[in-house]
């Protein structure tokens, strides 16, 4: 019955159609393609409209306080313990109750992630591999999608590093739109993931000349040019 439930729910929310979609990627086959992006750590990030949210607390994550992720990321406090253990640099952002509402991490080194992809990021010396970027539904759209990334590059420019890598899914259209909000480029390659029947994952790597986000950042482009004085 709960699963039924659950179902009736999905399909409330999403339609049938998505519904569909979201099973059979779990239970048959996905294909996700992860574009990888760079950037350097010093180029200030472009002035945005973003809004503005709550106060809140930024806060190294350690294996000791970790259970401050409980009441909103339930589900991930022994992840969050075993990235700080691996000794990853984590940061957690705090409401005024002490509950982490969002966290972002980096890797210098190779960074494998059995969480959720199941695939290794390689990180070359002077860069750093920035993952698990989230926040919850009430920061959504606010300037702590960006002062998040800025303070975390500034900590790791600061033990070293010059570049940020990351990868963006190409179905995530606003972690791409954010990426190009950043300052972030292409590098042309792609790591392909694959998943067949719930159980077995597969992956290669791929080449690509000129944009894949060229569409999105023409779309930016006009939203920003003023309407000429006198137009109807």
């Amino acid at each position: 019955m709960d699963k039924l439930k659950k179902i009736k729910e999905r399909l409330r929310q999403k339609g049938l159609r998505r519904t569909l979609d979201t099973l059979v990627e779990r239970y048959v086959f996905f294909h996700w393609e992860l574009l990888w992006m760079e950037r350097d750590l010093v180029t200030p990030v472009a002035p945005h409209t973003l809004k503005d949210h709550p106060p809140v607390q930024r806060v190294e994550i350690t294996t000791r306080n970790a259970d401050a992720f409980a009441r909103h990321f339930g589900d991930r406090v022994e992840t969050m313990r075993e990235l700080a253990a691996e000794g990853h640099t984590g940061h957690m952002y705090l409401d005024e109750q002490g509950d982490a509402i969002a966290f972002i991490w980096a890797s210098v080194r190779d960074y494998h992630d059995r969480h959720y992809y199941g695939c290794t990021f390689p990180v070359k010396p002077g860069e750093f591999f920035e993952f698990g970027g989230e926040m919850i539904r009430r920061y959504f759209g606010s300037r702590l999608s960006a002062d998040a990334q800025v303070a975390l590059w500034n900590t790791m420019h600061a033990k070293g590093c010059n570049k940020v890598v990351d990868v963006v899914e190409t179905h995530n259209v606003p972690a791409m739109k954010l990426h190009l909000r950043m300052g972030y480029h292409e590098q042309g390659r792609v790591t392909h993931v694959y998943g067949l029947f719930g159980r077995w994952k597969f992956f290669r790597e791929t080449r690509y000349q000129g944009s894949r986000l060229d569409v999105l950042r023409k779309e930016r482009a006009l939203r920003v040019v003023p309407t000429p004085e006198g137009a109807a």
